[in-house]
């Protein structure tokens, strides 16, 4: 499920003109936050689970944690957060699905590799979990 915060940010920008900093930081990180919230919500609800793993930089913050606990346990579920040690390196979580590939027969050489800044995670399968 994809989400978009141009148009957010560039309301943002005008609104600096004219608005106290504090005031627009809280909002944009309560309207940023409703908004994975909420489309974690219909994640679940489309496939069916009642677990949630928050992970990357975002995680470590205490507010998206609590919006999504939230969440998760009106829904009957479940929310886990990684150690903040774990969440600020992407790297890491990167060579962790390299490391899964390899034990399942996956490698790729140097030459037929490549990086795509625009990646998108739900368009590879993932042949170490159940289709």
């Amino acid at each position: 499920m994809d989400v978009s915060f141009s148009g957010i940010l560039t309301q943002v920008e005008q609104l600096a003109k004219t608005e106290k900093t504090e005031d627009l930081c809280f909002s944009l990180q309560e309207t940023l936050f409703a908004m994975l919230v909420e489309t974690t919500e219909r994640a679940m609800a489309h496939t069916g689970t009642k677990e949630v793993l928050i992970v990357g930089g975002v995680g470590c913050n205490k507010r998206l944690q609590e919006m999504m606990t939230q969440m998760v346990a009106e829904r009957g579920g479940k929310v886990s957060a990684m150690d903040h040690r774990y969440c600020i390196d992407n790297g890491a979580m990167i060579a962790q699905a390299g490391i899964f590939a390899l034990q399942f027969g996956e490698s790729t050489s140097i030459e037929d590799s490549w990086c795509t800044q625009r990646y998108r995670t739900d368009q590879v399968q993932a042949i170490w979990r159940a289709p």
